[in-house]
């Protein structure tokens, strides 16, 4: 059971201080494996989801945009052919690492790539136009606190956009889906990453990260306004959205 001391690490609950550490030494050991395995857990949909994800956005020339948790750059990919100035932020070294190989071999060399954790980010108040973060807010261990520092280095009329597995509300799907990633994902993390508990940890915190009317209400909390939800294959994964007014 939670304490105020304790944080969720997938079902275990763990001291709050050791929560980023412990989510950091899971993202290192899948990095390198990290977009095979979102192919082989999605069926490749995953790509689908950030191409729609990218069109809600609207990055435009001229705009700065951070793209936060973005290590292997695929946000920033897609966001980058459209002239905006992008920075890449991520608080593990390793997918930062796998990232500018990944910009390096498309011959991609205008995006910022930039340590960073969440909840502390080390800019401006006002410096970006957008703020992006695809399936990495679940794994912060103070998710009000990274949603008030999104807030804080947006300017006014900015825009918050994030992407993340939520909970899905098809009758029967849901129970298929549940069983297909709790069973079957962890051994798709042994043969192809050779890692079954990062895998299972994965699986396990898309379970505890809140519904979709509960985050839209922490992102209203943090001082956004005009908080949208757009649900995917019933709430498998959502965009969530708001400004800063």
């Amino acid at each position: 059971m939670a304490t105020p001391d304790t944080v969720s690490f997938g079902y275990e609950q763990v001291p709050a201080g050791q929560k980023t550490a412990k989510v950091g030494e899971v993202f290192s050991r899948v990095a390198r494996k990290y977009d095979i395995m979102n192919d082989a857990m999605s069926g490749g949909m995953h790509r689908l989801w950030k191409d729609r994800f990218v069109r809600r956005v609207k990055p435009r020339a001229g705009e700065a945009i951070l793209d936060m948790a973005g290590g292997t750059g695929d946000i920033a990919f897609r966001m980058e052919r459209s002239g905006a100035s992008i920075t890449v932020a991520d608080i593990n070294p390793d997918m930062l690492g796998v990232g500018m190989e990944r910009a390096a071999e498309r011959g991609i060399d205008s995006l910022v790539w930039s340590e960073q954790n969440a909840e502390a980010l080390s800019f401006p108040d006002r410096f970006f136009d957008a703020y992006t973060i695809a399936f990495g807010i679940r794994n912060v261990t103070d998710i009000p606190a990274a949603l008030k520092e999104a807030h804080r280095v947006l300017r006014y009329g900015g825009r918050f956009f994030c992407l993340e597995f939520s909970t899905n509300e098809w009758p029967g799907f849901a129970q298929l889906y549940d069983a297909y990633s709790h069973h079957l994902v962890p051994k798709l993390g042994k043969l192809i990453a050779n890692d079954e508990d990062s895998y299972r940890y994965l699986i396990e915190s898309i379970r505890r990260f809140p519904p979709m009317p509960e985050f839209a209400q922490m992102i209203r909390d943090a001082g956004f306004s005009q908080v949208k939800v757009e649900p995917i294959m019933g709430g498998l994964v959502a965009i969530h959205s708001g400004w800063k007014a």
